[in-house]
């Protein structure tokens, strides 16, 4: 009797959150189940049945149209925003990944006040410093430029990647610093030769959330490239295509997957790095 008792709440439990997990996984599905389908349909059918496709209203005329589209060039804005991912991930490992390993291995408040200060920057909307950078940006020259936006985005993933990295590196035992001390090697080489090889799961894990990130980021390069540079990036793309065509279905959701799937495509293979790398300090030692 007492073991029926005790299994009765966990049963009830478990059902509870199964069933609370299925309620927000569909309401998040609709919208992109939604915008699948209606990329694959004329307007009229669209408007009539926007959560139903048949094999008569399915065709790829409007997805090629805005393959080949004048106003959105997306081949170009794929390169533009792929190189923006690939040059903000150098720029922020190679930054970050130094800095938190003189945290992890610090033993001084100070060391725990430099972490706080990098972390506070998780809890300041980036939105609100656009202005400020605006201001910045135009006084160093890079306004408008790419090296300034590169620089803004760096700065905008500093905070959390150097937040895993620090978690992760905290786990890491020190002898392995010792023994590369005892073979001559300095900090710096130590780091990177013997400590930065066996971060791997925590920097695809910072790769996978920042290239998301950047990919799908829209305030900033609308506002500190702005349309006079004639650089767009996916998103600015998308929003200078189908802006003056809000009203034409069969123009926004089309444009609209080809914005987004890559970057579905690119978080479902790399998913399980996500959970590797947050999971592997905690795992690691």
């Amino acid at each position: 009797m007492k073991k029926q008792t005790r299994n009765r709440p966990s049963a009830l439990v478990s059902t509870i959150r199964w069933a609370v997990l299925s309620v927000v996984a569909i309401t998040m599905l609709i919208p992109m189940y939604t915008m699948v389908i209606n990329a694959f349909k004329p307007q009229k059918e669209i408007i009539e049945n926007p959560l139903l496709i048949t094999p008569q209203s399915f065709t790829l005329d409007y997805l090629w149209q805005a393959v080949t589209s004048s106003r959105f060039n997306v081949i170009a804005a794929y390169g533009i925003t792929l190189l923006f991912v690939v040059l903000v991930n150098i720029c922020c490992i190679l930054l970050s990944a130094p800095v938190a390993y003189v945290i992890a291995r610090g033993r001084s408040k100070w060391h725990l006040g430099l972490l706080l200060l990098f972390v506070s920057g998780l809890f300041i909307p980036g939105q609100v410093t656009l202005i400020p950078v605006v201001f910045v940006l135009r006084v160093l020259g890079l306004i408008n430029t790419i090296p300034g936006f590169i620089l803004f985005e760096t700065a905008a993933t500093l905070p959390v990647t150097i937040f895993l990295f620090t978690a992760y590196l905290r786990s890491v035992p020190r002898d392995i610093d010792e023994a590369a001390a005892l073979d001559g090697a300095g900090p710096i080489r130590a780091f990177w030769s013997c400590i930065f090889p066996i971060m791997k799961p925590v920097v695809a894990t910072a790769v996978v959330l920042n290239s998301i990130g950047v990919w799908n980021d829209f305030v900033s390069p609308q506002i500190i490239l702005g349309p006079s540079s004639g650089i767009y990036t996916v998103t600015t793309g998308v929003y200078a295509a189908v802006g003056q065509f809000s009203t034409d279905y069969t123009q926004v959701f089309p444009t609209l997957l080809l914005a987004v799937l890559p970057a579905m495509i690119f978080f479902i293979v790399m998913q399980r790095h996500i959970i590797g790398g947050l999971v592997a300090g905690a795992t690691k030692g």
